[in-house]
């Protein structure tokens, strides 16, 4: 029997209509649906109660017109399958392709992929690649150390004494504000011509190197002189090491004293205001500097600690957060009479972007209050290092202490913890400018193996919380060759340009002595680095033989990718390393956790999984079949992987020797063929050396046919392979131009389009006209429709991409259509590849026209179904359409086709936002089911900056508390505070600069963030399905099937009367989220690894130097007459600072 269509508070004109009779009607879960929150669990009986009913619904003769019956709109979706069928047989040309193929049988050879060999191969390659680095970076850190050990120390070095290229001599120049301009450098600075070169995406000078030095050391102090006067002897090295290995790119040596020395010669790429380089800072550096690092940082936050002293803390913690890698485990905690965590993190945790930000973020609501009680903040420190049951680095174990002075020396609480082994290193950090004793912290420092540093000001933060490396450094040094060991580092941002890079490390040390017999010098003198472009290493990986879906992969000790095709930041920070976990550049599940595990530990593996991939334009998900092969890169801390799907076992290769039949098929390419052949579009691939790329695909079409005019095919500055199997499928797709779509009538079918792409380039489009409105990736590789269709067996629709918040699409001259492809399965004995996929695009307006005579009861073309008063019938999506609701919608629930003309601009949309009640009935009914991931790569909109950024030098305005304490004025704080006031006023800029070009980024308008990524995908339901929206007296009946051999669904529904049922909306575009809860994810950290090599003790280590300092109270006299000096307009200069550890006298 049929059903009657429901009444919403009043009835529609025309037949009766019967309300949901019954409680509890409404969208019933089908299996593994989410069941609405609101209600116990309704029994079975219940839950089928109401279709059981539905036949009981109709009273004969009580309507003209009922909701369609299910075998109805089963005819329905047949005949609608029938007609795509039909279509893609007639127009797709899927079996006269694979004839046309067999046909040309001669012309190619199937090869094949064989997973194992192919990561071995290219595992070996990157081994080869990165051991020529390696032989360099050896050279070079000998050399070093013999250049210093030789070198004389001059006490009376002058700066007219040293010549060399400061890299930012130029730009200096250009600031009349620079310092070293307002002082007249004395340096003798070399003015260089450079020329283009671009391996390294920049001007260099290959005769000379390049020094770069920090802006808060002065240049001209004895340690950087005599660092400047034996450094340079490494410019023979540099240049040797090239000339062994031309692709050498950026060679580094990062002095412990913060010059950096790099080859080739080429101006720094310095920010607009400020520049806060220092090699000491960079990923790569601390990496070879140091072993990896347990630190627990704890914060004095008693009540003496105010003001200024409190402000110092905050960001000297945030400073030294930023000396640790992800190979470094951390937390910090404050203290007065007790210690607690300043975050959520309640044990040490990887010291990973994310992870540091928490702890940033964290710092800053430190309040001072209450009495200072070093004993807990220790205890709860050595208590943090002893916990054994969590993830850590097990090598350096260190607690950094920051206080503003205290008189207890704990020392009951370092003979119960650390002696007598002092396995603990303990550094103390005086901070403000105050009068207190600070021989116990100097104490407790000497009497732990650390150092002892003094924070008076802002100027001091950077310098002073990164010299405890040095300290670190001291096992390493006296480890000698045992030490010196390779490192590479995970990929970062290159400083100058170069991209994404990886770099090779090795320390260098001091091997002086002090005098005859005397030991032998424990300091570090640098790192020295070689870097290595991410895409020198995938040029040695293999592409097109792959096919669109299968690709190579790399990642680190960490997880992190090395290598992926989804490693794409959409911004990059140079300070920070480029971390992204293997499992979130893909959708993470078990079988991956696995082959993630067994990588970082370094074995070899195979299998095959069935795994979620998202599609390449990010709105859909497809299950798939997937192969992981893996293999570890020796001599690195890499692992290499290969993915490839089944159907990429295979691949063609063509064979054209015949050079007539070359020329036939290259006059295929020429625009002249297009208007008979269809227009053709070849994929921007580097088919030749000399061959200009364009990102208009007229023009590079242009650039390859005036190309090969000069050279042919089999040239050896060409890719042979790419060559021959473009001009291939330029053929094979020309016959099927000639053999199925010239002599049809398109029209007849109402399509825009046909077309057909192939793995070797080509994308033909037929007629040529219709390649104007043509979106589509010239690059099948990279076309959405491509990949899909190679995934997914059938018809794979493809809707008009629209934003919700941009306006409808325009249906004017019919240039809106819709893509159906499927993929060319081909089968030559037992092998099987899919090398094309071909389609057509479907007029939307008339398709929508044919959808609704599809879906009705019509037994004549030309005639609609007749109904009289008296006689019995069924809706239908054409005559009643203003009662019907019939539409299409994809596996990723966007809106294909509808019967409602007011929809048609709406095709492409999320359906949620075309009728969210009924798409959330179908989500509820597991026709669809959600994914929800996380987009790491993300950038977004720079935020306003707050009252915190306005200054970025860190001026501190003092409370009234401050003003009326008496010690505040006479002490340096006040004189601190005065002069970078009046500074700050006098040189404006320092007011006036962007936080993103202080960190050495001007051309960064964009800063990284996490995108919260929400997609749908058919769920567990695939028969035929009739549910009730329950919405009381807005009840609405619903069928949705889905159809055979393609990617759609055909739901028919109640239109809606009421908007009671707006309940709610599900979400689908991309949205701005903090990411997963950080304190969450810390309780279950991914499987890692450190290096597998530590220093964090050697026998002979002298822990004498550990750290001096006093502190003075200043004359009110003196103050005083200072400031007015400076109010009368005679600002004293600021006198050179030479922040280089004294220790550093070489």
């Amino acid at each position: 029997m049929a059903v009657p269509a429901r009444t919403c508070g009043a009835s529609r004109p025309g037949p009766a209509q019967t309300a949901c009779p019954w409680p509890g009607c409404g969208p019933q879960p089908g299996p593994g649906a989410r069941r609405p929150a609101s209600g116990p669990p309704r029994p079975l009986w219940l839950l089928l109660s109401p279709l059981l009913l539905l036949p009981l619904l109709a009273a004969p003769g009580a309507s003209a017109y009922s909701f369609p019956q299910q075998h109805t709109m089963q005819h329905w979706a047949r005949r609608l399958e029938q007609e795509v069928d039909g279509v893609m047989r007639i127009f797709g040309g899927v079996q006269q392709l694979r004839e046309i193929y067999k046909d040309n049988r001669n012309l190619f050879e199937v090869q094949e992929n064989e997973p194992q060999k192919l990561v071995e191969k290219v595992a070996g390659d990157i081994e080869s690649l990165l051991d020529r680095k390696v032989q360099a970076l050896k050279r070079l850190a000998d050399a070093a150390e013999n250049f210093q050990k030789a070198h004389r120390w001059q006490d009376n070095i002058k700066e007219e004494d040293i010549v060399y290229y400061d890299a930012k001599a130029d730009a200096e120049l250009d600031d009349p504000e620079s310092e070293d301009v307002e002082r007249g450098s004395k340096a003798s600075t070399l003015r260089l011509d450079f020329i283009e070169d671009p391996n390294f995406k920049n001007k260099v000078n290959y005769s000379y190197t390049a020094v770069q030095i920090p802006t808060d050391i002065y240049k001209g102090s004895t340690v950087i002189l005599n660092e400047l006067n034996w450094t340079e002897a490494l410019e023979n090295v540099f240049m040797e090491n090239r000339r062994q290995d031309p692709t050498l790119l950026w060679q580094v040596f990062g002095s412990a004293t913060g010059v950096t020395r790099y080859y080739p010669a080429t101006p720094w790429r310095a920010p607009k205001k400020i520049d806060l380089y220092d090699v000491r800072r960079r990923p790569w550096y601390i990496q070879g500097a140091s072993s990896p690092k347990d630190m627990v940082i704890i914060v004095d936050v008693s009540g003496s600690v105010s003001g200024l002293t409190l402000k110092l803390m905050k960001t000297s913690v945030c400073e030294m957060l930023d000396t640790l890698s992800d190979d470094d485990y951390v937390n910090v905690a404050s203290f007065n009479e007790k210690a607690q965590p300043v975050s959520c993190f309640t044990h040490l945790v990887q010291a990973n972007v994310r992870n540091k930000k928490v702890f940033k973020e964290a710092v800053q609501g430190m309040v001072a209050k209450g009495t200072t009680g070093y004993k807990a903040g220790f205890e709860y420190a050595f208590d943090q290092l002893q916990n054994s049951n969590i993830t850590r680095a097990n090598c350096n174990k260190m607690i950094m202490m920051f206080t503003d002075g205290g008189e207890d020396r704990v020392q009951d609480v370092f003979e119960k913890y650390n002696w007598p082994n002092r396995t603990v290193r303990v550094f103390t950090f005086s901070v403000g400018q105050h009068n207190y004793d600070v021989t116990p912290l100097q104490w407790m420092a000497c009497a732990n193996k650390g150092y002892y540093f003094e924070i008076p000001s802002i100027g001091a933060i950077r310098i002073n919380t990164q010299e405890y490396l040095d300290v670190l450094g001291r096992p390493m040094v006296l480890a000698g060759k045992e030490a010196k060991q390779v490192q590479w580092t995970n990929v970062y941002e290159d400083a100058l340009g170069l991209g994404l890079v990886v770099t090779g490390t090795l320390p260098v040390f001091n091997l002086t002595q002090d005098g005859p017999g005397e030991k032998k010098n424990q300091l570090i003198l640098g790192v020295m680095g070689i870097d290595v472009a991410l895409n020198d290493i995938k040029r040695l990986t293999p592409n097109y033989t792959l096919g669109a879906n299968g690709y190579v992969f790399a990642i680190d000790l960490n997880g992190y990718v090395l290598l992926h095709p989804n490693l794409k930041p959409q911004t990059t920070n140079f300070r920070e390393p480029v971390t992204l976990d293997f499992l979130d550049a893909e959708l993470e599940d078990e079988n991956k956790e696995e082959i993630r595990r067994s990588m970082i530990d370094g074995n070899k593996g195979h299998k095959q999984i069935r795994t979620l991939v998202k599609s390449l334009d990010e709105r859909y998900i497809d299950e798939v079949t997937r192969n992981y092969t893996w293999v570890p890169i020796r001599s690195t801390n890499y692992s290499l992987g290969l993915v490839l799907p089944p159907y990429s076992t295979f691949y063609l290769q063509a064979n054209l020797s015949d050079q007539i039949l070359q020329v036939k098929y290259f006059e295929f390419l020429l625009p002249s063929s297009f208007e008979s052949e269809g227009h053709v579009f070849i994929a921007p691939r580097e088919y030749c050396k000399d061959l200009n790329a364009s990102d208009n695909n007229t023009e590079f079409l242009k650039n390859f046919i005036e190309l090969m005019e000069k050279v042919t095919p089999d040239s050896k500055q060409c890719n042979n392979f790419l060559l021959h199997n473009l001009i291939l499928d330029t053929g094979i797709t020309q016959q099927l131009v000639e053999r199925v779509w010239r002599d049809q009538d398109l029209n007849t079918y109402s399509l825009l389009a046909v077309f057909a792409a192939t793995d070797g380039g080509i994308t033909r489009v037929f007629p040529n006209k219709a390649a104007e409105d043509w979106t589509e990736n010239p690059e099948p590789f990279n076309a959405s429709f491509y990949r899909r269709s190679l995934d997914n067996h059938g018809y794979v629709f493809k809707p008009p991409h629209q934003d919700a918040l941009l306006r409808p699409l325009e249906l004017e001259n019919d240039t809106v259509g819709i893509l159906v492809s499927t993929a060319v399965e081909l089968s030559l004995g037992r092998r099987t590849l899919r090398p094309a996929v071909v389609g057509v695009k479907l007029d939307l307006e008339a398709w929508a026209e044919k959808f609704k005579v599809l879906a009705s009861n019509r037994t004549h073309q030309d005639q609609p179904q007749q109904c009289g008063p008296n006689s019995h019938c069924e809706m239908d999506c054409e005559v009643n359409n203003e009662d019907l609701l019939c539409v299409l919608i994809d596996d990723g629930g966007f809106l294909v086709l509808s019967n409602q003309n007011h929809q048609w601009d709406q095709v492409g949309r999320f359906f949620s936002e075309v009728d969210a009640n009924l798409m959330l009935a179908l989500y509820n009914n597991s026709f669809y089911t959600r994914k929800e991931s996380y987009d790491y790569q993300a950038a977004c909109a720079p935020q306003p900056p707050g009252n915190l950024g306005a200054a970025p030098r860190g001026v501190f305005v003092p409370t009234v508390a401050d003003f009326l304490n008496l010690a505040w004025w006479t002490s340096a704080a006040a004189w601190s505070l005065f002069q970078q006031l009046l500074y700050g006023l006098i040189y404006h800029s320092w007011f006036q600069a962007d936080p993103a070009e202080a960190e050495g980024s001007p051309e960064t308008r964009e800063s990284s963030c996490v995108m919260k990524q929400t997609q749908y995908y058919f769920g567990s339901v695939n028969a035929s399905y009739n549910a009730i929206i329950d919405c009381g007296n807005c009840s609405r009946l619903f069928h949705a099937q889905r159809l055979t051999n393609t990617n759609l669904l055909f739901v028919v529904a109640e239109k809606p009367l009421c908007s009671q049922c707006e309940a709610g909306r599900l979400l689908q575009k991309e949205t701005h989220s903090d990411g997963p809860e950080q304190c969450e994810l810390v309780q279950r950290p991914r499987y890692r690894r450190g290096p597998h090599i530590c220093f964090d003790y050697n026998a002979t280590e002298d822990t004498s130097d550990c750290g001096r300092g006093a502190s003075f109270p200043p004359s009110l006299g003196v103050l005083v007459s200072l400031q007015l000096l400076l109010l009368l307009g005679l600002p004293p200069r600021p006198q050179p600072q030479v922040l280089v550890h004294a220790s550093r006298r070489l």
